[in-house]
C-alpha cells in the first residue's frame, strides 16, 4: 500500500533539502506554474532542484520549528543559518496536490527578549482543530482593531493579561509592555503602522496574519503568528521585512 506523505511533511522536506540538496524533496513543487513572491529572487532563471543543490554546497542549517495546514495552504515557522542566522515564515498554495505559489517573510535573528523568550521557542503541536475559524477571526479582528485602527485601549479585550507570552526580540510578556511598543512614536508618526491585512492562516490554536504597513518609516510586511487559547491570544511570534522598492524587484508578482 502507497503511503501518502502529508503536505505539511513534503513542505518540510522542502525546505530541509536546502540543507541536504536533496532532489526528491523538490517534485512536491510544480515549478510549470510556481509564482515567487519574495521581491529578490528570480523566478526561472534556474530550477529549484539546482538552486537547492547550490545552496547545499555551503553548508546551510535549515530548522522547521512549526507547520500547519489551511485549506490549500501550508506555512512553517523557520530558523535559517547561511552566512547568518534568520528566522522567517514560509507559505506555500498547493493545487492539484502540488505546491504552485510561495510567500515568505525573513529578519535577522535577535534576542532573547527581555523575558528571556528566543524568536522561535515555545509550543510547537496543533490542538483545538474544532476552534480554527473562530481563532482565525479573533486575530483578524485584534489586528484590525488594535494594530491598524489603533485602539491600544482595547489591548486586554483580546490579550490575557496573565499568560501572554511575547518572543518579538524588541518586547517583553503582558499586554503593558506590548501597549508601550505599539505606543511609540517616531518623527510624528507611529513607529509601527500597520495599514492592511493581506491574509490570515490558521489551524486550530495557531494563526498566522499577513499584513502590511511601515516600520520606523521604511515599507514593511508584518508576519504575526498568535497562539490562542480559550477566546485569548496568550502567545506571540513574528517577523518583520523591510520590502525593496520596486526598482528593485527580480519578479513582478509583489511581495503578497
Amino acid at each position: 500500500m502507497t503511503q501518502t506523505i502529508s503536505r505539511k511533511d513534503q513542505i518540510r522536506a522542502l525546505l530541509k533539502s536546502i540543507e541536504t540538496g536533496d532532489p526528491g524533496a523538490i517534485t512536491v513543487v510544480n515549478e510549470a506554474k510556481y509564482i515567487q513572491h519574495n521581491p529578490q529572487t528570480h523566478e526561472g532563471s534556474e530550477g529549484l532542484a539546482t538552486l537547492f543543490k547550490r545552496l547545499s554546497l555551503t553548508s546551510p542549517r535549515v530548522n522547521i520549528v512549526r507547520a500547519f495546514e489551511d485549506a490549500d495552504f501550508v506555512f512553517a515557522h523557520t530558523e535559517y543559518d547561511f552566512s547568518s542566522r534568520n528566522i522567517g515564515f514560509e507559505v506555500f498554495r498547493f493545487e492539484d496536490g502540488r505546491a504552485v505559489e510561495h510567500w515568505d517573510n525573513i529578519q535577522p535573528r535577535k534576542g532573547p527578549n527581555q523575558s528571556g523568550r528566543s524568536m522561535v521557542d515555545g509550543p510547537t503541536e496543533v490542538e483545538d482543530h474544532g476552534a480554527t475559524e473562530i481563532n482565525r477571526a479573533l486575530v483578524r479582528s485584534f489586528i484590525e482593531t488594535v494594530l491598524i485602527e489603533g485602539h491600544l485601549d482595547r489591548l486586554t479585550d483580546y490579550i490575557s493579561d496573565t499568560e501572554y507570552a511575547e518572543h518579538n526580540p524588541r518586547i517583553g510578556d503582558g499586554p503593558s509592555a506590548l501597549g508601550v511598543a505599539l505606543a511609540a512614536m517616531e518623527n510624528g508618526r507611529r513607529q509601527v503602522d500597520y495599514q492592511v491585512v493581506h491574509r490570515v492562516l490558521a489551524e486550530g490554536n495557531f494563526a498566522l496574519c499577513v499584513s502590511e504597513g511601515t516600520f520606523g518609516g521604511d515599507h514593511s510586511a508584518f508576519y504575526d503568528l498568535f497562539r490562542i487559547a480559550d477566546g485569548t491570544l496568550v502567545e506571540h511570534w513574528d517577523t518583520t521585512e523591510k520590502i525593496a522598492p520596486r526598482s528593485a524587484w527580480k519578479n513582478e508578482n509583489g511581495k503578497f
